[in-house]
């Protein structure tokens, strides 16, 4: 077979493990849901070497990256090196969005 597909709606959580769940063996991508005005776990990926691309896919927040606040909105994206420290707070609506991550 030359493709899989996943369908997040029968995932249950924030966090949607999505490469995973289609059994991707180079790409590690994930999906959260996040409610308004939820934060995530501050975090760097030193340990991983693996930066990373958020995905806003509904609603807005923003992405704190070292200490700045990059505003997340549906058609932005925004590369995360792996030794920045970053966390997602959703805004006011909740907030969807998608991290693909790759080694360096």
């Amino acid at each position: 077979m030359g493709y899989r597909v996943l369908d997040v709606s029968t995932i249950e959580g924030r966090r949607k493990v999505v490469a995973a769940g289609l059994e991707a063996a180079a790409i590690r991508m994930n999906q959260f849901d996040n409610e308004a005005n939820q934060a995530g776990k501050e975090h760097d990926e030193r340990e991983s070497g693996q930066e990373e691309i958020y995905v806003p896919l509904r609603g807005n927040g923003v992405l704190r990256v070292n200490g700045e606040e990059v505003p997340l909105v549906p058609g932005r994206y925004v590369l995360v090196s792996p030794d920045a420290t970053r966390q997602v707070v959703a805004g006011p609506e909740g907030l969807g969005y998608l991290v693909v991550g790759a080694e360096l």
